[in-house]
């Protein structure tokens, strides 16, 4: 008789054991699958940086004529900036040539699409623009030896 209140105790203490790993399981599988829910803040500035815009042209211009204009993009900002489209904003004439009918010249906007890394100084712009100085019925002579000045924007 002691061997089977042996076997007994035997079988009933692994019974044990065996539902003591088998509810340890659940609790462990219930931790697991748990879902839930939360928020946050996040600030976005109010002001996007700004690009510096330079353009530069090679060769003379005279009446009827045109020069080639190219660009170039400073980035102060810490994120990467897009240039769109160039405009011409307006054409100035330096001080020696106040006669000079800066409403002769104009250049097409310049669709550039690039984007400018954060802290590029003077990137080239892949895209290029036409500076044209129109032939007009009337005396032009007063740009003869203008130093013109390009206020160009993009957006």
């Amino acid at each position: 008789m002691r061997t089977s209140i042996r076997a007994r105790r035997r079988g009933l203490v692994i019974a044990g054991t065996t539902a003591a790993v088998l509810a340890c399981g659940g609790v462990a599988f219930a931790y697991w699958t748990t879902s839930g829910s939360g928020s946050g803040t996040a600030v976005v500035g109010s002001s996007a940086p700004t690009l510096t815009l330079h353009a530069s042209t090679t060769g003379l211009l005279a009446p009827g004529t045109s020069v080639g204009v190219s660009f170039t993009a400073d980035n102060p900002s810490a994120s990467g900036l897009r240039v769109g489209t160039v405009h011409l904003v307006s054409v100035t004439a330096d001080s020696a040539h106040t006669g000079c009918s800066v409403a002769d010249f104009s250049m097409a906007d310049v669709t550039a699409d690039q984007t400018i890394a954060a802290h590029g100084t003077a990137v080239p712009l892949t895209a290029t623009g036409s500076l044209v100085y129109a032939d007009t019925a009337v005396d032009q002579s007063g740009c003869m030896g203008a130093t013109l000045t390009l206020s160009v924007s993009s957006n």
